[in-house]
C-alpha cells in the first residue's frame, strides 16, 4: 500500500491526485488543478478573456521535461485518466478500512510543546508559528497577531503550489537560454572555421601573385645575363680568330726571314708586310664598354610592400569585397575577408626592373687607318 500511495502522489503539490486527474501526451498524470498553475506559469502573458483561454500555449511535464502543447482549451483539452481516479478510489477505501487506528493517529493535531494538554489550533502570524489558545490567552503570544490554522494552511498551501509553478516556468525558461547559448556556440564555431578558410584562399592567392612576379622580374635578369654572355663569347670566339691568323702571319713572316735568294724575298715581304700591319690593329674589332659585365642596375625597394603587408588586418565595414584577379601584379592590395567584410592593405607597385642602359651595351670602334 505505500508503495501504491507514492505512485499516486502528484508532483507538483505532492500530496495523492485530486479529481480530475489528466493525463499528459507523455503519459505522466498531474491534477488538473496543478496543470493549471503550471500552465499559467509557463505562460504568463497568454491572452485570456473573463478568466477563459483565448489562444494555446505550452509548458514541459514536470517529470520528464517533454514539452505539451495545448490547444485553445488550456488544460481543460487534456484526456482526463480516470483509471487512476478509480485506483485512487479504492486506494482511500481500502485504507480507511483496514489501517483506520493508524490514519486516525497521523490526522492526530500535535499538541503544545508548553501545555501538553492542549492541541495546536491557531496560527500566531506576528511570529509565524502554529501555537495553541492558552499560549495566545496565558503565554508568549497573548499579545501578537493570530489566524486561524485551516486559513493559514489553505493560504501557505497556496503560495507554495504557486510558488513551484513559477519555478517550474523559470527552469523552462533557464532551459531555453541554454539551448540558445548551446546553438550560438555551435553558430560561432562554424562561422569561424569558415572565416578562416577564406582567409587561406586570400593568402594562398596573395602568395599565387608573388610567385608569378618574382619570375617575371627573374626571367628580366636571365634574359639580359643571357645576352652579355652570348656577346661575351662571341667577341671571345672573334679575338681568337684573330689571335689565331697573326700566329700564323708570324710564322710565315719568320719562314720569309730565311730566304737568301733577294730577288725572291723582295717579291714576298710587300705582301706580308701589308697582312702584317692589317693583322696588328685591332680596331676593327669590337670593344667591350668599362663595367660592362655589371647586374646591379637591377634594384628592387620593397620597403613599402613590406610596410604594407605588416599593417595587413580585418575592415571594420561590412561592405562585401570584390576579388581583383587576372592583373598579375605583386603590388595589388592584400586582402582578407571577415564575414562577408574585408580588409584591404594599401596597394604598392613593385619597382620595376629596368632595362639594359644603352650606354652600357656593346660598340663598335671606328677603324683607324
Amino acid at each position: 500500500m505505500d508503495n501504491l500511495e507514492k505512485q499516486l502522489i502528484c508532483p507538483i503539490c505532492l500530496e495523492m491526485f485530486t479529481k480530475p486527474v489528466v493525463i499528459l501526451p507523455c503519459q505522466h498524470n498531474l491534477c488538473r488543478k496543478c496543470a493549471n498553475d503550471v500552465f499559467q506559469a509557463a505562460n504568463p502573458y497568454l491572452p485570456t478573456r473573463s478568466g477563459a483561454l483565448t489562444s494555446g500555449g505550452r509548458f514541459r511535464c514536470p517529470s520528464c521535461r517533454h514539452e505539451v502543447v495545448l490547444d485553445r482549451h488550456g488544460v481543460y483539452g487534456l484526456q482526463r485518466n480516470l483509471l487512476v481516479e478509480n485506483i485512487i478510489d479504492m486506494f482511500k477505501q481500502e485504507s480507511s478500512s483496514s489501517s483506520r487506528p493508524t490514519q486516525e493517529r497521523k490526522e492526530e493535531t500535535p499538541m503544545c510543546d508548553i501545555h501538553e494538554d492542549e492541541k495546536i489550533n491557531i496560527y500566531c502570524v506576528t511570529h509565524a508559528v502554529p501555537t495553541c489558545s492558552m499560549c495566545k490567552v496565558f503565554g508568549a503570544h497573548k499579545d501578537c497577531e493570530v489566524a486561524p490554522l485551516g486559513t493559514v494552511f489553505e493560504t501557505k498551501r497556496s503560495e507554495l503550489s504557486d510558488g513551484i509553478a513559477m519555478m517550474v516556468g523559470n527552469n523552462d525558461r533557464i532551459q531555453g537560454i541554454i539551448s540558445q547559448l548551446d546553438e550560438a556556440c555551435r553558430v560561432i564555431e562554424e562561422n569561424g572555421r569558415r572565416q578562416k578558410t577564406k582567409v587561406c584562399e586570400k593568402f594562398d592567392h596573395l602568395y599565387s601573385v608573388l610567385e608569378e612576379k618574382k619570375r617575371q622580374m627573374s626571367q628580366k635578369v636571365t634574359a639580359e645575363q643571357e645576352e652579355k654572355m652570348n656577346y661575351i663569347q662571341g667577341l671571345t670566339k672573334t679575338y681568337g680568330d684573330h689571335l689565331e691568323e697573326s700566329c700564323k702571319i708570324v710564322e710565315r713572316g719568320i719562314q720569309t726571314m730565311e730566304e737568301t735568294e733577294m730577288a725572291l724575298f723582295l717579291q714576298n715581304v710587300q705582301d706580308l708586310l701589308k697582312k702584317i700591319e692589317d693583322a696588328s690593329s685591332t680596331a676593327g674589332l669590337d670593344k667591350v664598354e668599362r663595367s660592362y659585365e655589371k647586374m646591379d642596375h637591377y634594384k628592387v625597394d620593397f620597403r613599402r610592400e613590406r610596410k604594407a603587408l605588416s599593417s595587413l588586418d580585418f575592415i571594420r565595414d561590412d561592405a562585401d569585397e570584390n576579388d581583383e584577379e587576372g592583373d598579375g601584379q605583386a603590388g595589388e592590395g592584400a586582402r582578407t575577408v571577415s564575414g562577408g567584410a574585408a580588409v584591404s592593405a594599401p596597394p604598392a607597385q613593385p619597382n620595376a626592373p629596368q632595362q639594359i642602359n644603352p650606354s652600357l651595351s656593346p660598340t663598335r670602334s671606328t677603324p683607324s687607318t
